[in-house]
């Protein structure tokens, strides 16, 4: 019935059109080099949040996966990494003064591949932290790894140092796929190192899958997706593969014609999520499956379910701060984001102490918007009386464009619309984002929805 209910091939049709993902609101795009380092300093004196979640980009892999649009550095000089950590040095010492009346709550370590990292390096990295931030002794630290070049003695390291969260890139597990994307990986070597983690105590496991490469079919996939449900993992991400060659020079290596049309590529998302669904995994917003059991889970429930640059989280009240090369901040009412480029990234800590690049302050009209679209895209309703308390409106007054402009949406069974509350139907999981795009100001007045991908 669930996926009966969210797969109208009508409405799909109708709806299926390009949009941003809301990671953030503002979105990247509204991003400007007139923020600068003082209204970053200014957004973190003046935010109320006490609780703090770090992320921290490692841009470093040993090879080249042809799909990947990362910020990514590829190399085999693990010496980069060494000079890399000298200037996150300078970095985690500024920024810790002035997050120093802050809990860390959250860890992340992203790229790239941090596993490029060696035990050594990444304890010097830790405790460079645990120095100048105050963990909590219960934080999650979560750490990106690349199979490839992970050894259970590598993860035995990285757990004994405090590590206690994990997520592995898999994306597909037949050959022919992995051949075409440059990722050739052992699914045996994958489930020897889930069962490691399992036995070492590793809160959870997450597995990354991708839909739309070469060369996959729907009995592919479906290999694909019975052997990571037998990893039995607490968590499982499914990405749509957005070809963009010109765009990311490394994505002409995979041709036109190796890839699934639209329908099939359709039918390949369709088949995950009904299989991850009847395999026991609650379906998380857009593109995140979870055990029932999961603190995902378990904040989508309550209506605590977060959003922010890595995903889903569960964190309400939280600042984020990005460390590292491209990182991004979302501070008070702020969001900023390092210099992109690494030569720069270093110049800018060198000549100016720090690495911000550009960013946006959130005036009134972005935080409640923002609060109105993260609220339906992780938790799929509204409270419109929290929502009128919160920021001292009438909805109904402030926002009766863009409920006239939802009036579709309620025609078609999508949307529920009351005096107290929004409620998307479970029909239109897959189209949240549509809904949401009705109370982005910048999109509204700036119509610049081409540089986004479809929203399915």
């Amino acid at each position: 019935m669930f996926a009966q209910q969210i797969f109208d091939p009508d409405l799909i049709a109708k709806y299926n059109n390009q949009g941003p993902r809301y990671t953030s609101y503002p979105t990247a795009l509204e991003f400007s080099d007139s923020f600068f380092n003082d209204d970053f300093i200014k957004a973190v004196k003046t935010s109320a949040n006490q609780f703090l979640s770090i992320y921290l980009h490692i841009p470093f892999c040993k090879s080249l996966c042809y799909y990947c649009g990362c910020n990514k550095i590829i190399t085999q000089d693990e010496g980069k990494a060494e000079q890399y950590l000298e200037y996150l040095e300078l970095e985690i010492s500024t920024r810790g003064e002035l997050f120093k009346h802050h809990q860390v709550s959250q860890l992340h370590l992203g790229g790239g591949s941090p596993s490029f990292l060696t035990p050594d390096q990444l304890t010097r990295l830790l405790n460079l932290l645990r120095t100048h931030f105050n963990f909590l002794d219960d934080a999650e630290l979560s750490i990106e790894i690349d199979p490839r070049g992970v050894t259970e003695s590598y993860l035995s390291k990285i757990s004994e140092i405090g590590f206690n969260r994990l997520s592995m890139g898999v994306q597909d597990t037949t050959s022919k796929v992995q051949e075409a994307i440059n990722r050739c990986q052992s699914t045996n070597h994958i489930a020897e190192l889930v069962r490691k983690s399992k036995s070492l105590g590793f809160r959870s496991t997450n597995l990354d899958l991708i839909y739309g490469l070469p060369f996959q079919s729907q009995q592919s996939f479906a290999q694909t997706l019975n052997e990571v449900m037998e990893m039995d993992v607490e968590r499982i991400s499914l990405f749509s593969y957005a070809h963009m060659p010109s765009r990311f020079a490394s994505q002409r290596k995979i041709k036109d014609h190796w890839l699934p049309d639209t329908d099939k590529k359709f039918n390949l998302m369709r088949q995950a999520i009904e299989t991850l669904t009847k395999g026991g995994y609650d379906f998380i917003g857009m593109d995140h499956f979870a055990k029932p059991s999961d603190a995902l889970s378990q904040a989508q429930k309550e209506h605590k379910l977060q959003r922010n640059f890595q995903g889903y989280c569960t964190d309400a009240e939280t600042d984020l701060l990005g460390l590292g090369v491209s990182s991004i901040s979302f501070v008070g009412n702020s969001y900023s984001q390092n210099q992109k480029d690494i030569k720069s990234y270093y110049q800018s800590l060198l000549n100016a102490g720090h690495a911000v690049n550009r960013g946006v302050i959130l005036n009134h009209d972005d935080g409640l918007r923002a609060h109105v679209i993260s609220e339906l895209m992780c938790n799929l309703q509204l409270d419109v009386a929290d929502t009128e308390r919160r920021f001292d409106i009438c909805f109904a007054d402030y926002f009766h464009q863009e409920l006239l402009d939802l009036t579709p949406f309620v025609d078609d069974e999508l949307l529920t619309v009351s005096d107290t509350f929004l409620m998307i139907a479970p029909q239109a999981r897959l189209l949240v984002r549509n809904i949401c795009m009705q109370f982005d100001y910048y999109l509204r007045h700036q119509q610049n929805n081409h540089r986004y991908s479809k929203v399915i």
